[in-house]
């Protein structure tokens, strides 16, 4: 089996509520001058065939962007904000290709060959996975980063009925799924801003990263 980048579509999670930003819109942030979903969306495209937003807020001004804007709601049968799963559900439902990548809005760093590596692990697998997910082995801990996966969109069935059930959990989602953990390096470029104090010591670390 073959994985072409035509075949892909990549979708930038900016649905959440920021609790922890004060309620703030994540995407429209400003990391070195531009929103960090512009940083997202700059480093996911190249890499995929085609590229959808999930937003629950301020749609308008992501439409703006270029892409497609998908929202987790009641008209699409997904509860509002209940977490990255519901957007994933969302965008699966969009999704036109049988394959879909998800980065968070907040990850100006990710890495340039992301799909690339997953697709390479999918196709190496001796059988042939439908969900693959990022890992950096050198974070010690917690190296797993489920937000950042390639999944195929045969398993929406499985997710619907997971948050049906009050699953919300993606660690605990994927690992029923048997997700293959892919590994990267470089533990920066999955780093996920979650509070200004995150955001603000990112920016050293970004003066010495080709964006």
């Amino acid at each position: 089996m073959t994985i072409q980048r035509h075949n892909i579509t990549g979708v930038v999670l900016a649905g959440g509520q920021g609790q922890r930003m004060g309620g703030a819109d994540k995407g429209w942030l400003l990391f070195r001058e531009e929103p960090l979903v512009v940083h997202a969306i700059r480093r996911l495209e190249p890499q995929v065939g085609a590229l959808l937003i999930n937003a629950n807020r301020e749609l308008t001004r992501y439409r703006a962007l270029g892409h497609p804007v998908v929202s987790d709601d009641k008209a699409n049968g997904i509860t509002p904000y209940e977490g990255p799963l519901a957007g994933v559900l969302a965008a699966m439902r969009a999704c036109t290709t049988p394959w879909m990548v998800t980065v968070p809005c907040d990850s100006p760093l990710l890495p340039g060959d992301l799909v690339a590596r997953m697709v390479e692990a999918v196709m190496q697998a001796n059988t042939t996975p439908s969900l693959a997910t990022a890992t950096t082995p050198s974070a010690g801990g917690h190296p797993a980063h489920p937000v950042f996966s390639l999944w195929h969109r045969s398993l929406e069935i499985s997710l619907s009925a997971y948050l049906e059930g009050g699953g919300r959990s993606m660690h605990q989602w994927l690992k029923q799924e048997g997700a293959l953990p892919v590994p990267f390096e470089d533990t920066a470029a999955f780093a996920n801003l979650n509070t200004m104090q995150e955001l603000e010591a990112l920016q050293p670390r970004a003066n010495n990263t080709e964006l």
